[in-house]
């Protein structure tokens, strides 16, 4: 019997309930499939990515049918394959494309001179780490060729001149003339010449022929204070002076600025930026190593309208100034991770105040040794209604109790890392209290050797006392999952909706759990690396029962063989990435496996599978068309990584 017509609105309908990498099977079907899957709907801001290759040629050519687009080209160069590569471009997309980035590349002035001219409608231009077009200095000297450029690139919006070492006062110039209405420039990573002199109150260095200089970007911020609202300085040697410069530049109202990594800032300047720049919505204030909890309360007390603030690795900050921070009700991302001195009870404190406070959808206490379980149950309660990702990799102290609190209060999650939290066992993931120990009467019962004062040392004579930390956890038994499957308490089956998940190095966890609460049919991404108790049984349950998966990492997981990966990879068909270094019992034969199961594989790590030949890998180079990188270290003896 024939299937009925519908028409192609009902059919792209249907099509949108379906994930992307389905819908791109979907379309293989029929032709009214593939005519639904080009709906508008799910063509805005699609980017192909590719290296130059003679294949792209036609790749580029059948591009020309699609209104907007963005490409990444990689590995270009001064070839003529790459020349012709860049003309087809303009040739059959030119006002149609609507971003560019060139990474990996070595392209020349001319090829690049060849084809901007063509990219009228161009938004967004990525010239990262191009060092080949900066390095002579004579970028866009000639006249002809700075009206042809800005002719193309009038209405271009984000211009990206990241870790430019060659990157001098006239090429920028030049460049930033031809792009009259940026709002996003980023600098991160520029040999910049922050100079100022102190007595005179001004930046110097003008016209610096080797690097940009502070008074060249205050001249490009005042030209274009009306548009500019986002600039990425990270990386680079900026001073308190020169921030306080920027910050001052008069009409400039910035959005989102990013400051990562620029280690001499001190908190008076971040006072005076929060003071004179208090639109900010988006602030990364990353390994800033000298700044304390002062700029956290300039930061609560000044930017009202914040909505994203990164301190991570910021050593000085302590749990002074949170408690203010929770009050800006448009916060919703905050990232504490690495702040060594950061226990949470402020956070806690903040947000139990009745005033508005933040509504956080992510929160990052990544290496937070001081959280505490007490403090974890006070936090989930009060993000409960909102909180989407949370990281708590490597919170040595937190228990099952936090893993309990987490299932129960944060049923919206979608993102959970609980990477080295070596506490956690199957009784947290199960939702159980792990029953109390009793005491063997027979050790009552035991001699227990003669007595020794303060003054009479041990030699020996007996044992020391078994620490907390080598203590075995007892086992879960079927009268144990018995309960599990009838109760009705919160176990990490309650986040229903995860697509990320970390257990990386909870050496406690076991097949148990693994088997009975990793049930989540929209994960994607999952790491159960060094976990030495699971097993195939984990593996094969993880695949039957979370069939989304696109990463996967079962390094250092010693039980994991053979049998295993032919059982679960034909269940896994949206594979792409797949970490399996030190599993010592998988061989050639799980190569064969992946081979024939995971044809979208893109990463493979089999580091030190001494049981995996380079014969074995190169073969399956030839076998996957979307394999790009595999890491083969010391696999079978040898010491090396194929990138393709």
């Amino acid at each position: 019997m024939e299937s009925p017509y519908l028409p192609t609105e009902i059919i792209s309908y249907i099509l949108s309930f379906l994930h992307i990498t389905d819908r791109k099977e979907a379309s293989l079907v029929c032709k009214s499939w593939y005519d639904a899957c080009q709906d508008h709907q799910f063509q805005k801001n699609v980017t192909f990515k590719f290296p130059v290759s003679t294949s792209s040629l036609d790749f580029i050519c059948a591009l020309a049918r699609r209104p907007r687009c963005g490409l990444v080209i990689s590995h270009l160069d001064g070839s003529s394959l790459s020349r012709r590569v860049l003309l087809e471009v303009g040739l059959h997309l030119g006002p149609r494309l609507d971003r560019l980035a060139l990474p990996g590349s070595s392209i020349t002035e001319p090829s690049l001179l060849g084809l901007l001219p063509h990219l009228t409608g161009l938004r967004k231009l990525d010239l990262q780490g191009l060092d080949s077009l900066f390095m002579s200095g004579a970028f866009l000297s000639r006249e002809e060729h700075r009206r042809q450029v800005q002719n193309a690139l009038r209405n271009l919006e984000e211009l990206d001149l990241s870790d430019l070492r060659y990157l001098s006062d006239l090429s920028f110039n030049r460049l930033t003339s031809c792009t009259p209405r940026l709002c996003s420039l980023s600098l991160a990573g520029c040999h910049i010449a922050f100079e100022f002199d102190p007595y005179r109150g001004c930046p110097v260095g003008f016209g610096s022929s080797a690097l940009v200089s502070l008074r060249n970007l205050l001249s490009l911020l005042q030209k274009q204070a009306s548009t500019l609202h986002s600039l990425d300085l990270s990386r680079t040697s900026i001073t308190p002076e020169s921030l306080r410069s920027i910050a001052q530049v008069p009409g400039l109202r910035l959005e989102d600025l990013s400051l990562r990594g620029c280690k001499e800032l001190t908190d008076y300047s971040m006072e005076i930026l929060c003071k004179h720049q208090n639109g900010l919505k988006r602030l990364d204030l990353s390994a800033c190593t000298e700044l304390t909890s002062r700029t956290v309360l300039a930061v609560a007390t000044e930017l009202k309208e914040l909505r994203s603030l990164s301190l991570s690795q910021d050593w000085k900050i302590t749990d002074k100034g949170l408690a203010e921070l929770m009050t800006l009700p448009c916060l919703r991302r905050l990232d504490l991770s690495e702040c060594l001195h950061v226990s949470g009870a402020d956070l806690v404190k903040g947000l139990s105040s009745p005033q508005p406070n933040a509504q956080l959808e992510t929160l990052s206490l990544r290496n937070c040794a001081y959280i505490r379980d007490a403090i974890m149950f006070s936090l989930t309660q009060l993000l409960s209604r909102n909180l989407r990702e949370l990281d708590l990799t490597s919170c040595i102290c937190l228990t099952d109790l936090s893993v309990h609190a987490i299932a129960t209060y944060l049923p919206a999650l979608v993102v959970l890392r609980l990477g080295w939290c070596k506490e956690i066992s199957d009784w947290g993931l199960l939702g159980m209290v792990e029953p109390t120990k009793d005491c063997d009467p027979r050790d009552k019962e035991e001699d227990k050797g003669p007595s020794f004062t303060r003054t009479f040392g041990n030699m020996g004579f007996f044992q020391p006392p078994i620490l907390p930390f080598q203590e075995k956890p007892r086992l879960v038994t079927e009268e144990d999952l018995g309960a599990f499957r009838d109760q009705e308490g919160a176990s990490l089956l309650a986040l229903r909706g995860l697509q990320e998940l970390d257990l990386s190095a909870c050496s406690r966890l076991t097949d148990t759990s693994i088997t009975q609460v990793l049930r989540f049919p929209d994960l994607q991404c999952l790491s159960l690396s060094m976990l030495p108790e699971i097993s195939d049984d984990s593996l094969v349950s993880v695949a039957y029962h979370c069939r989304s998966l696109t990463s996967l990492a079962l390094s250092h997981c010693p039980q994991i063989s053979d049998q295993g990966m032919a059982r679960a990879l034909p269940l896994l068909h949206r594979l792409q990435h797949l970490f399996l270094a030190c599993c010592d019992t998988v061989t050639n034969e799980t190569l064969s496996i992946i081979a024939l199961h995971c044809d979208r594989l893109r990463t493979l790590d089999v580091s030190m599978c001494k049981d995996i030949t380079v014969h074995q890998v190169d073969l399956l180079q030839f076998q996957l068309p979307f394999l790009e990188k595999v890491q083969c270290r010391f696999a079978n003896g040898g010491d090396f990584t194929v990138v393709l």
